[in-house]
């Protein structure tokens, strides 16, 4: 015979299911309904804007100057950005590579710059400006020189091939060159001379610039402290400067060190 169960035995049980399931449900209404809150709070308050930006990386132009480029202004909301976007913006100009931009805890923005290498410096005949390693030359003047000068480079393709050459040359020997000049003339426009650091001269090919000087090292190391012009237009030779200037004394063939 089957169990008869009391209806009346099971409503003490059903009641507190009924109760529970009301408390977990007034509980998450609840619990919405305060995030909520706080958020809009949050939102309405000082704690939600921009109290500070840092702007990291930058060499060629001040923070400042990226702050503004980037459109971020201290008491904006952290909210009312999107940072690619920002990011995009400051990548439009010609001297950056690429941007960062990241919201920091929920009142900082931090900005990363990392901007094109300098590469040397234009001749202007008055003033020098900074070249570029995209072959941007920045539109200011210069007066701290630090690194190579580059003459008769105002043409944008010569001076792209030039930096070009000059990102595929060694940094060592990068560091010695003092100057670079284009030959004027139409029939020799490719042709380059080289005064590096150490007293030497180079002629050149532009288009061959970097496979050429790459061996200067183990050029210099043959020459036991003599100076003159290595000419790297062909094959590679040495005349001393008494030689050039009309003093007895022979050339030397340099073309071995090409097969260091």
């Amino acid at each position: 015979m089957d169990k008869v169960i009391d209806i009346e035995e099971r409503i003490p049980t059903l009641r507190e299911r009924r109760r529970k399931r009301t408390n977990r449900k007034f509980a998450a209404l609840l619990f919405i309904f305060v995030t909520l809150l706080l958020v809009l709070l949050y939102s309405q308050s000082t704690y939600s804007e921009i109290q500070s930006i840092e702007v990291n990386g930058a060499e060629l132009f001040d923070g400042e100057s990226y702050k503004q480029a980037s459109t971020l202004q201290i008491g904006d909301s952290m909210w009312s950005f999107n940072s690619d976007e920002i990011e995009g913006l400051l990548e439009t100009l010609v001297w950056v590579e690429s941007a960062s931009v990241q919201k920091k805890w929920l009142t900082s923005v931090e900005v990363e710059i990392e901007e094109f290498v300098e590469m040397g410096y234009l001749d202007q005949g008055n003033n020098y400006q900074v070249v570029l390693s995209n072959g941007v030359v920045l539109n200011q003047p210069v007066s701290n020189i630090e690194g190579p000068i580059f003459s008769n480079f105002e043409d944008e393709a010569k001076r792209e091939a030039l930096v070009e050459q000059l990102v595929n040359t060694e940094p060592e020997v990068q560091n010695l060159i003092s100057q670079i000049i284009l030959d004027p003339e139409e029939e020799r426009a490719d042709y380059i001379t080289i005064y590096m650091n150490d007293g030497n001269e180079i002629k050149a090919i532009l288009s061959t610039l970097a496979e050429k000087i790459n061996y200067y090292p183990s050029v210099t190391a043959q020459l036991e402290d003599q100076k003159g012009v290595i000419d790297m237009e062909v094959g590679i030779y040495f005349r001393s400067f008494n030689d050039v200037f009309g003093l007895p004394e022979a050339g030397v063939e340099l073309e071995d060190a090409q097969e260091e």
